[in-house]
C-alpha cells in the first residue's frame, strides 16, 4: 500500500523524526489522480536533502526530482501507475528560472514536463480548470519558451504535442535521445 510504503521507507533513517500524509489524500477528498503529499519532519535538512535520492530507491521511482519552483524545499516522485508523490519539507527554497537547455539539463527537463504534466492531468480530474489555465501559461515561460517553442499551449494536448515536438528538436541539435520513461508511465492517463 502506498502511504504504508513511503512512511516506512522514509520513517526508517534516523535523521528523519516524522512522516505525515497531508492534502487532499489525508482529507479524503483526493481523486484517483491526486497527489500523495508526505510532510517530512528532518532537523538535519541538508543531510537529508543531499541523501534523499538515495533513500527513496525502494520506491522505484520513474522520475525523482527537487522542485525548481517551489517556495519550500519538495521532493518530487512518479512512481510506476502512475503515482505523484510530493515530499514536503518546511525549509525555505527559492525559486530557479526558466531552464536553460543543453545537453545536461535535457534529461531533468524531461522529468519537469511529465511531472508538472501529471499533475495538471489531477487538477483537470478535480474540475480545476482555473489552476491548469494559470499553470499552463507558466509552464510555458519557465519550460516550454526555453525550448523555442512561442505560443503558450491552451490546454493540455497542445502542452504535450508542443513538448514532444520541441524535445525532438533539442536532441536533434544536441544529438541525445532522452529516455521515455517518464512519458511513458504518464501519457496513459492524460485524457484524449
Amino acid at each position: 500500500m502506498l502511504p504504508d510504503d513511503v512512511m516506512s521507507t522514509l520513517a526508517s533513517d534516523a535523521r528523519i523524526s516524522r512522516v505525515e500524509l497531508t492534502g487532499s489524500r489525508a482529507r479524503d477528498q483526493a481523486t484517483p489522480l491526486s497527489d500523495w503529499d508526505f510532510v517530512i519532519t528532518a532537523p538535519r535538512f541538508a543531510e537529508v536533502r543531499d541523501a534523499l535520492p538515495q533513500m527513496v530507491r525502494p520506491l522505484h521511482p520513474v522520475v525523482a526530482q527537487w522542485d525548481r519552483l517551489g517556495r519550500t524545499w519538495c521532493y518530487m516522485l512518479i512512481l510506476p501507475g502512475p503515482v505523484k508523490v510530493d515530499l514536503l519539507f518546511g525549509h525555505p527554497h527559492q525559486a530557479a528560472g526558466p531552464w536553460q537547455v543543453n545537453a545536461s539539463t535535457l534529461t531533468r527537463i524531461d522529468d519537469h514536463f511529465w511531472d508538472w504534466t501529471l499533475w495538471l492531468q489531477s487538477k483537470l480530474t478535480a474540475g480545476r480548470q482555473d489552476v491548469v489555465a494559470a499553470e499552463l501559461r507558466k509552464l510555458h515561460e519557465h519550460l516550454l519558451r526555453p525550448m523555442e517553442v512561442t505560443v503558450a499551449p491552451a490546454s493540455l494536448g497542445e502542452a504535450v504535442a508542443a513538448y514532444r515536438a520541441a524535445r525532438k528538436k533539442c536532441e536533434s541539435r544536441l544529438g541525445l535521445h532522452v529516455p521515455r520513461d517518464g512519458e511513458n508511465t504518464v501519457i496513459p492517463v492524460l485524457r484524449r
